[in-house]
């Protein structure tokens, strides 16, 4: 059993260790609401860009463009070149949140004989670094603090290797986060994104507005009702750039929101275990400090019958 002097020392050290992990509990928790306004800011924007990009689509289903997957083209014959977006944490301290993204991801990327990762978060870039995977150590972001503007520059170079038919697919892993108590791993196809996704939510949208009376000779006569202008292939170019760019701002903030609630979660776990660790410790102390205090007592009380007993034999 370990004297009071040791276990005085263990408290001292839970006790500490308790301050820090309150502490990070309490910035986490400010970060998360911050993560959660920018969210809350920019989604209007980003489900608007969703509802044109599904009013053209839904008016000119059979138009073929790049960053559509209904085009027609070699690529579609070749072997499919990938890439992932993978959004993980700069630290640990999250419980499993970087765990579960990279075990996705690790996934994902055997089941693809051509692959290649776009890593942001300095957990997950050390992970796949170290197993030797292909990773664009061009492609070189933090998690930490999200902007609009990253995004644009992520946005700008993923783009470009699809254009130059470097990338046959991009696909985003992230974690969504469920609610404060749960969270998921999340995996977006982001290019070419799929046409009959977009009709089919317009579709639903108009049903439950009541105005999904559409029918094939109102869509052939699209051209006296409906006006885009230059065209509806320049307009969809520059919505689908701004709606990936949107999608991955979303992204990163929404991975940055899962981060904090995570690491709130094992920092408020952490505390409640070390209040039971100096629960279990002050009782601990407490019986060994009573033994001690009876030891003495009994040392006191011996020593006192043994001063008696040699006393009263000088007497005699």
């Amino acid at each position: 059993m370990a004297n009071t002097k040791e276990i005085q020392n263990r408290i001292k050290s839970i006790q500490d260790t308790m301050k820090i992990t309150r502490a990070m509990y309490m910035m986490s928790s400010m970060k998360l609401r911050k993560a959660r306004q920018k969210l809350a800011d920019t989604e209007p924007y980003f489900y608007g860009l969703q509802e044109q990009i599904s009013e053209i689509l839904s008016h000119f289903p059979d138009m073929e463009h790049l960053y559509f997957d209904n085009r027609i083209d070699d690529r579609a014959e070749t072997v499919k070149k990938k890439g992932f977006i993978v959004i993980t944490g700069d630290k640990g301290m999250a419980g499993a949140y970087n765990h579960n993204v990279i075990k996705t991801a690790q996934t994902l990327a055997n089941e693809a004989e051509d692959r290649r990762l776009y890593l942001v978060g300095e957990t997950g870039r050390q992970y796949f670094l170290s197993r030797k995977e292909p990773v664009d150590t061009a492609f070189h972001f933090s998690a930490h603090n999200p902007s609009m503007h990253r995004a644009r520059v992520m946005t700008e170079y993923i783009v470009d290797l699809y254009q130059r038919e470097e990338l046959d697919e991009v696909y985003v892993v992230y974690t969504r986060m469920i609610n404060s108590m749960k969270e998921e791993v999340e995996v977006q196809q982001l290019l070419p994104l799929k046409t009959h996704e977009f009709i089919k939510k317009e579709l639903i949208e108009n049903a439950q507005k009541g105005e999904g009376n559409y029918n094939r000779e109102a869509l052939d006569r699209v051209d006296d009702w409906f006006l885009i202008y230059p065209s509806p292939r320049q307009v969809l170019e520059k919505l689908v750039y701004n709606y990936v760019t949107g999608f991955l701002y979303g992204a990163l903030v929404e991975s940055s929101a899962s981060e904090e609630n995570a690491r709130m979660m094992a920092m408020q776990s952490a505390t409640d275990n070390a209040e039971a660790m100096l629960k279990s410790l002050s009782m601990e102390y407490n019986r060994v400090r009573q033994a001690a205090i009876t030891q003495e007592i009994t040392e006191v009380i011996g020593g006192a019958k043994a001063l008696r007993k040699k006393k009263k034999k000088q007497v005699r």
